[in-house]
């Protein structure tokens, strides 16, 4: 089931679907966030802004704002991703 990026939680592994704003979508692409890419909820501020993902073997903060934009679907944990 696809959802936000904003909307998961801490410790949830999701993959990248797409983006909902295109102007956005290369700001995202330089950063490592491309269609496909697995994604890891690292933490989430106390007031729930920024939030911090594991993308591409580094740490990444984005803004909730930012996080809207990318649609993902969650994976389970366990699974090996080739």
């Amino acid at each position: 089931m696809e959802m936000r990026l904003s909307e998961a939680s801490v410790g949830k592994k999701v993959v990248i679907k797409h983006f909902d704003k295109d102007e956005i979508y290369l700001k995202l692409m330089e950063m490592g966030c491309v269609p496909g890419e697995i994604i890891v909820v690292d933490q989430i501020a106390p007031m729930g802004d920024p939030i911090s993902i594991f993308v591409a073997g580094y740490h990444l903060s984005l803004r909730l704002n930012e996080a809207e934009n990318i649609w993902v679907e969650e994976i389970d944990k366990n699974s090996v991703i080739h």
